[in-house]
């Protein structure tokens, strides 16, 4: 197993079946036009390999602001449905706790959907998150 950066727009489309699993509503076309709008604001995908093969995804920011600070916020975290309960996602969240840590972030932040109750389990029991705020959205007519 080894997690690699991937930023190259081959590495992103290899990528793109696993992150599909979660982002269901993103052509591929969408898919990478938005990875090239949000890579200059900082965005960075990881992806866990093993035998060659991306199995997990997670794509993140360093962000500061007054209630975190300096912290990893965690735009997507994705096990491939045929590798889930293998321990992968737990492997590469705990590769962004030390990339975290190594940058000088006081902590890892994420938001889930209401209805992951699954990943919301994972996140509280296996990996020691606090549920700390809702998050609203506003959709703009």
């Amino acid at each position: 197993m080894n997690v690699i950066q991937l930023t190259t727009e081959e590495q992103w489309l290899e990528a793109y079946p696993v992150m599909h699993e979660l982002r269901t509503h993103l052509s591929e076309q969408e898919y990478l036009q938005l990875l090239k709008d949000m890579t200059p604001q900082g965005y960075r995908m990881f992806a866990l390999y093993v035998n060659k093969e991306i199995v997990a995804v997670t794509g993140i920011i360093q962000l500061v602001n007054f209630y975190n600070f300096k912290h990893i916020y965690v735009y997507d975290l994705v096990t491939k449905g045929s590798e889930r309960s293998k321990g992968y996602g737990e492997e590469l969240l705990s590769f962004v706790h030390q990339l975290a840590k190594d940058e000088g972030s006081k902590s890892v932040v994420l938001s889930s959907g209401l209805q992951r109750l699954d990943a919301h389990r994972f996140y509280e029991e296996k990996m020691d998150y606090r549920k700390t705020s809702y998050s609203f959205t506003h959709e703009l007519n």
